[in-house]
């Protein structure tokens, strides 16, 4: 018997740019969707929702068989949610921040049909992944759906959301580095087999995005940049069958951040300190993602969120129990040793965090 050639599934709609709310019935035309139910994030309609469903309104094709503003991301109300869609629904479209995404995105795995992802910001990777993050007996866990069928951004709506979505989203793409170099860390260990096409995929996101000199992050040609690279982080996990190549030992220390604080910054936010923490411990392409943050505002931006040094204390020596089944550098214990130290140690740590 042959070798089998991986298939891994990959957005048919890709479409980002300005104006494309407006144009959204003729991307579900042009894939033969006429038939569809749309999930709005609360208050996401009364902003955008105007121009998706005018667009619908007027094509002779495309149905809107229903509208909700649900973003539950409960399993329990979800699964009840799922099941009473118009049967003859042909595609879920998600509009909104991420928890409408990951409730419409499991809605439409469990239904089996296509997912159509509308993120209003880019924040983090989800709105391009296969994963959702559910509540699951009151406890907050990554599930497996489908990858999204289409992707529609806006960028007029990203360049006009709050600046700390996209400081998070920059945040969420430096993670590849310090992700990435935990993923062969691990295979040194003999713990994981690297995907060496979704590694270099993943490489690509970063650099395409680190590399930019002199970013202005309103400018149209760096937010497509930005949500590319997101788009290519999804990617790369999909090839993987995992989170690997974009979640490593910053991830877990934002996870244990999430678990000890009561009211927790954007993910993508403590992802991106998690990171040049975690880059310095490598000792790793920090001053990379040190000169990126500096140029993009990032470091001055962290420092009005007045984040503790000891939040992080705790969550470093939490952070190898979130995911004990992985051997990430954090899982190690002279470097969470190193990282503690860093926190005051580094001139750049030290004064983003009090």
């Amino acid at each position: 018997m042959g070798t089998q050639v991986q298939k891994i599934t990959i957005p048919t709609i890709l479409e980002v740019g300005t104006n494309r709310l407006e144009n959204c019935a003729s991307y579900l035309e042009k894939v033969k969707l006429y038939k569809v139910v749309i999930f709005f994030g609360e208050g996401i309609k009364l902003l955008f929702g105007s121009k998706i469903l005018n667009s619908l309104e007027k094509s002779s094709q495309v149905s809107l068989l229903e509208s909700y503003e649900y973003d539950e991301i409960r399993l329990e109300n979800l699964i009840s949610k799922a099941f009473i869609l118009p049967s003859d629904t042909q595609a879920i479209i998600g509009v909104g921040g991420g928890k409408v995404l990951d409730c419409a995105k499991y809605i439409a795995f469990l239904n089996n049909i296509p997912f159509i992802s509308v993120p209003t910001s880019t924040s983090n990777d989800a709105f391009a992944s296969s994963g959702c993050s559910l509540y699951i007996n009151d406890r907050r866990k990554s599930v497996h759906a489908a990858m999204p069928f289409g992707i529609i951004v806006d960028l007029d709506i990203v360049k006009n959301s709050p600046i700390k979505f996209i400081y998070s989203g920059l945040g969420d793409i430096v993670s590849k580095i310090s992700a990435i170099y935990d993923w062969y860390f691990e295979q040194g260990h003999k713990k994981s087999v690297v995907s060496d096409f979704a590694a270099m995929m993943a490489k690509k996101s970063v650099n395409s995005v680190v590399r930019l000199e002199y970013p202005n992050l309103k400018e149209g040609y760096f937010l497509k940049e930005m949500v590319d690279s997101l788009t290519m982080s999804g990617i790369a996990m999909e090839i993987a069958g995992n989170s690997a190549p974009a979640s490593g030992s910053e991830h877990l220390i934002s996870h244990a951040l999430d678990k000890l604080l009561e009211k927790p910054e954007l993910h993508g936010l403590q992802v991106g300190i998690s990171t040049y923490l975690m880059s310095l411990v490598q000792e790793h392409r920090y001053q990379r993602i040190e000169k990126f943050f500096i140029d993009t505002g990032f470091f001055e931006f962290a420092k009005t969120l007045n984040m503790k040094k000891s939040d992080f204390e705790k969550a470093i020596d939490l952070a190898p129990s979130i995911k004990p089944n992985r051997f990430t550098t954090i899982h190690v214990e002279s470097n969470r040793i190193k990282a503690k130290e860093l926190l005051y140690s580094n001139k750049y740590l030290n004064s983003i965090l009090i």
